[in-house]
């Protein structure tokens, strides 16, 4: 509060944008020098090799509608990579709370947003990271785009989209605990759950009658569904682009990143 009379006094009004700068840059250059970005890319990596290499045998056997099993699986391994740096969002939001960060902001002449916008840019910085690494691996096993590139396009920019609700997500979980072990301890556990009980690894005809509603329904299903006709097949596989199939995912997405914008905007104000 003084730093702030003193500004109103001496006219020297603090730049949002360079604020925001300044704490995005505190988020990407120790993850450069760490070595946490080499996570971003070992990352999809691991989890290309874990689900391509076991199931593709059975799933061409078994039959999944599309070309290959690379095709048909590989928006799932975009999503876990886009969970798991959410995942290492929750953790830094906590570690920050804990730390006192957030209380130290609410008395300097800072947005109420801006640690907030700060730390996500940051973290979709290394969603980026995750999902260019994601993409080099499904086109090592042979994920291919065959929409042409506006379909390209999309589909990279709904990865990011689904990438930053979740990001925000678990950005106000980690906030709101104040404990990076125990957040970071809860928050695996529900990407692999709505990973394995969803239509990315096999279609909903394949799972027991009496969870297939939900496995069909459910978030993660509804955004591998969406991503797999964006990036397309080999004729005459894959299911087209149509509004019917979009409207499900993208309301998900939208709706998830709303309501934690306004627990964001809540708890920014509150640090005020």
């Amino acid at each position: 509060m003084t730093a702030q009379i003193w500004l109103s006094r001496t006219g020297a009004t603090p730049r949002r944008t360079q604020q925001w700068w300044v704490l995005t840059s505190r988020t990407i250059v120790p993850a450069l020098q760490s070595g946490e970005v080499l996570t971003s890319i070992l990352a999809p990596a691991a989890f290309t090799a874990s689900f391509y290499l076991p199931l593709k045998t059975i799933m061409t056997f078994t039959g999944t509608g599309f070309s290959s099993y690379a095709q048909f699986m590989m928006p799932l391994v975009i999503l876990q990579a886009a969970a798991f740096t959410a995942v290492s969002a929750a953790f830094r939001a906590a570690s920050d709370a804990v730390a006192g960060l957030n209380r130290r902001f609410g008395s300097m002449p800072i947005g109420a947003l801006i640690p907030t916008s700060a730390r996500l840019c940051g973290n979709v910085f290394r969603l980026v990271i995750a999902l260019a690494a994601a993409l080099i691996c499904g086109h090592v096993i042979g994920f291919r785009f065959h929409l042409g590139t506006a379909r390209t396009i999309e589909f990279l920019l709904f990865s990011v989209l689904v990438g930053m609700a979740l990001i925000l997500a678990a950005d106000v979980i980690g906030t709101v605990s104040r404990s990076p072990e125990t957040t970071a301890q809860a928050l695996v556990l529900p990407p692999l759950i709505f990973g394995m009980l969803s239509t990315g690894l096999a279609p909903a005809d394949q799972f027991p009658s009496w969870i297939r509603p939900f496995v069909r329904n459910q978030p993660v299903s509804q955004w591998a569904e969406a991503l797999r006709a964006l990036a397309g097949d080999r004729w005459p596989h894959g299911d087209p682009v149509s509004i019917p199939l979009m409207t499900p995912p993208i309301v998900w997405a939208i709706a998830i990143l709303v309501i934690c914008l306004g627990f964001s905007i809540r708890l920014g104000k509150g640090r005020s």
